[in-house]
């Protein structure tokens, strides 16, 4: 499928969901706006959503921040915690709703998550004309999701441009759930998120090992 400078672009970002990816396959965090500058490309960037939680304790001021000045919209809802002391915020239908409502005005929807909770989703998209295409880790993408989307970007494929390693990381190998709470980056690590939206460059030779200051080509891998 070929990508159209013409072609209107949407993007949606689990974050919940692609937070807990990068922290239990890499042990790390997503760089969310490089993953949008990627996934659109040379394409016009209508909106791009992503979707929090909020705490009590108000520590995640910081990363939201960062999201936004990155031209990254927020839609934000409050962590509901439960006697159990179980928490949790749950996006899924809001994310859908607003991907459902925002079609209309775009030609394609990117979906940045890899839950497979969304293949309907894709499916409704694509049945009325919508490109609909997923950017997350291949390794936690569910198959079904991979297979119904358009296109699939995965982000582990430069893990250097997608990623942020933080300084101190934590020795535990506790398993992924999404019911746990962020742990969100410190100042420091937020304020590597900063800089505008651009899409990477297409000029020059690709390059290995460090991250080109300039004019290098990445080699993301695209699937359609």
């Amino acid at each position: 499928m070929f990508k159209r400078p013409d072609q209107r672009v949407a993007i949606f970002i689990d974050t919940q969901n692609m937070y807990h990816s990068a922290k239990h396959l890499f042990s790390a965090r997503v760089n969310f706006p490089a993953v949008v500058a990627a996934a659109v490309g040379d394409r016009r960037v209508i909106r791009a959503i992503a979707y929090v939680a909020k705490s009590k304790t108000g520590e995640e001021q910081a990363f939201f921040e960062a999201l936004t000045q990155n031209g990254i919209e927020l839609k934000m809802k409050d962590v509901q915690e439960f006697a159990s002391g179980q928490k949790k915020a749950d996006w899924d239908v809001g994310m859908a709703i607003d991907a459902v409502q925002i079609a209309s005005k775009v030609d394609v929807v990117v979906l940045v998550t890899g839950d497979g909770d969304f293949v309907p989703l894709v499916k409704h998209l694509q049945s009325h004309g919508v490109v609909c295409e997923v950017a997350a880790f291949d390794a936690s993408t569910n198959a079904t999701l991979k297979e119904t989307a358009d296109g699939f970007i995965d982000l582990a494929s430069d893990p250097d441009l997608f990623l942020i390693r933080p300084r101190r990381r934590s020795m535990g190998h506790e398993q992924p759930t999404d019911d746990e709470p962020l742990d969100l980056p410190t100042h420091e690590e937020a304020s590597l998120l900063g800089g505008p939206i651009e899409p990477p460059s297409s000029s020059g030779p690709s390059g290995h090992g460090k991250k080109p200051r300039s004019g290098g080509r990445r080699e993301i891998r695209v699937t359609y």
